[in-house]
């Protein structure tokens, strides 16, 4: 652990590199809670430069936290729509609501109110208040962790037994008390774009000398590949249901399944969004889909024309591997179903959709 002179120079180096050349971010410009808190949730999992654009949109729609409290769920999802694991949009809403109601719409500033929002966890929280309110709490996500592991060599998992622990610890001892959310900032900026999981850029890296896995040979192994869980492959088959008008038919968002998560469970695959019939292929693709819409979905309605296969789409959701055969169904009339939507097929964009559902209508558009 590093103490006395060799501390101070670490943290001078690291933030003068920071200051010089940090990248322009639009969340950056303003030290604005809300702002950094959307796009700390929409940096979960999604790159940067997938994020902007997706950041921008939204705070045009919701400028502030009362904005997104009073808005439809159904109107934050389709605002999220394309950038992936809605659990966070959904999550943002309710605790935009909670804000407004509890701390009269200003994102509190103590770390136990934070973690009392859904989709806040100890990084989020710490990250937020720490640059909106330099708060002295040091934050630990994948890029820190590397960054702190590589510094330590710190070999095997880093989630594995106490590691994490300690290295939330070593966060805590390194964190610039004067400049807490510039200092965090920094850190994960480093490990976003120097000290990268693979080829590292370590003869840039400003705090190289003080880094132990360099200095062993070891920046290139150094974090453990995590074991990740094995893919599970899965054939789907979908109907896009087609009238002479070009107006399609989409299914409501399916409610959670209760008890354990099934592989094969459509709503999860389609982000429990609105979405095309789709079920799982047992034994044939058209002749499941067209039991299916039989039994179920076309019940009472005369069913004899042609499914007519579109191409094949490959997604994957998670662990999922997926292989989708759509078929467009034209009919003389789409079937009145409670709860169902009927749109233009090239205006699916008015409703949140997932981004399988947006590979199939692009499919059956292009043919």
């Amino acid at each position: 652990m590093l103490t006395g002179p060799a501390l101070t120079r670490f943290r001078k180096n690291l933030l003068a590199w920071f200051s010089q050349f940090q990248r322009d971010l639009p969340w950056r410009r303003l030290k604005n809670p809300y702002r950094i808190w959307l796009s700390e949730i929409m940096l979960q999992q999604t790159r940067v430069a997938a994020a902007i654009s997706y950041y921008e949109r939204f705070l045009e729609r919701f400028p502030d936290v009362r904005a997104l409290a009073e808005a439809p769920q159904e109107e934050v999802l389709r605002l999220w729509s394309g950038l992936g694991y809605y659990s966070r949009a959904r999550n943002l809403h309710k605790a935009a609501q909670q804000i407004v109601a509890l701390h009269h719409g200003v994102f509190p500033a103590t770390e136990a109110e934070a973690l009392a929002f859904p989709g806040i966890g100890k990084y989020t929280a710490a990250a937020i208040l720490s640059i909106a309110y330099g708060q002295k709490l040091a934050v630990l996500d994948g890029n820190v962790a590397r960054v702190l592991a590589r510094l330590q060599a710190i070999r095997g998992d880093l989630r594995a037994g106490k590691r994490w622990q300690e290295l939330q610890k070593t966060a805590e001892a390194l964190l610039a008390p004067s400049a807490p959310g510039d200092w965090n900032q920094a850190v994960m900026e480093l490990g976003a774009i120097l000290c990268t999981p693979k080829s590292p850029q370590c003869l840039l890296c400003p705090v190289n000398e003080f880094c132990q896995a360099r200095k062993l040979g070891l920046a290139d192994t150094i974090p453990e590949k995590r074991k990740k869980r094995a893919t599970v492959e899965l054939q789907l088959a979908a109907a896009v249901l087609l009238d002479p008008q070009g107006h399609t038919l989409l299914l409501p968002p399916p409610r959670p399944q209760a008890g354990p998560a099934h592989k094969a469970d459509v709503g999860a695959i389609v982000s429990r969004m609105w979405h095309f019939p789709t079920i799982e292929v047992h034994r044939n693709a058209a002749l499941d889909l067209r039991a299916y819409l039989r039994e179920s979905l076309l019940r009472g309605h005369k069913f004899s024309v042609a499914l007519e296969p579109l191409p094949k789409i490959r997604h994957t959701v998670t662990y999922r591997s997926i292989t989708l055969q759509p078929f467009r169904i034209n009919l003389k009339k789409l079937p009145q179903l409670a709860g169902a939507k009927v749109l233009p097929l090239s205006e699916l964009s008015c409703v949140p959709i997932s981004n399988l559902t947006r590979k199939i209508a692009r499919a059956a558009l292009d043919s």
